[in-house]
C-alpha cells in the first residue's frame, strides 16, 4: 500500500509528515525550505510511493482563509504537474501549532527542542495527517 504525506505549508518552512506503508500511523518526517519542498516530495515519491498528499487548509477563527492560501494553491499546482497521479486532500489546520506544542511538552521535549520552529512544523503536519487518517476510518 502506498503512503500518505501531510504538508503544513509556510512561506519559509514546510513541515512534512508521512504514514507507514499500512496508512495507520502518522509520523513527523522533516522540515524543508518552501522553495525545495516540491522537489523533496518528488524524490520521496520515487523512494516510497505516495498515494495522497494532505495539505493543511489555513483558516482564521472566523473561517476565512489565511493569506498563505495563495502560496499553497501555487504549491499544489506545481505538485500536480510533477505527480499527476497524486490525490490531493485539504484538512483544516487551525490550532495545529498549539496542539503540536502541547504534544511536544507532554512527550518531554526540552525547551530548546520546542523553540526549534521546524520541530513544531513537522509535528503540526503529523497532527494534520492523523486528523485525515481518523476521518478516513469512518
Amino acid at each position: 500500500m502506498a503512503r500518505v504525506m501531510a504538508v503544513d505549508y509556510g512561506t519559509k518552512r514546510v513541515g512534512l509528515a508521512v504514514t507507514d506503508a499500512m496508512q495507520m500511523i502518522a509520523s513527523p518526517l522533516d522540515t524543508i525550505h518552501s522553495k525545495d519542498v516540491v522537489d523533496y516530495i518528488v524524490q520521496y515519491n520515487m523512494a516510497n510511493e505516495l498515494e495522497a498528499l494532505v495539505v493543511g487548509l489555513p483558516k482564521h477563527l472566523d473561517g476565512s482563509l489565511n493569506e498563505v492560501e495563495v502560496h499553497i494553491k501555487d504549491f499544489i499546482k506545481k505538485v500536480k504537474q510533477k505527480l499527476p497521479h497524486l490525490i490531493i486532500e485539504r484538512i483544516d489546520e487551525r490550532f495545529t501549532s498549539k496542539l503540536a506544542m502541547a504534544s511536544m511538552i507532554s512527550a518531554g521535549a526540552t525547551k530548546k527542542q520546542r523553540a526549534e520552529k521546524g520541530n513544531i512544523d513537522k509535528v503540526s503536519a503529523a497532527i494534520i495527517l492523523q486528523s485525515y487518517l481518523e476521518g478516513k476510518a469512518y
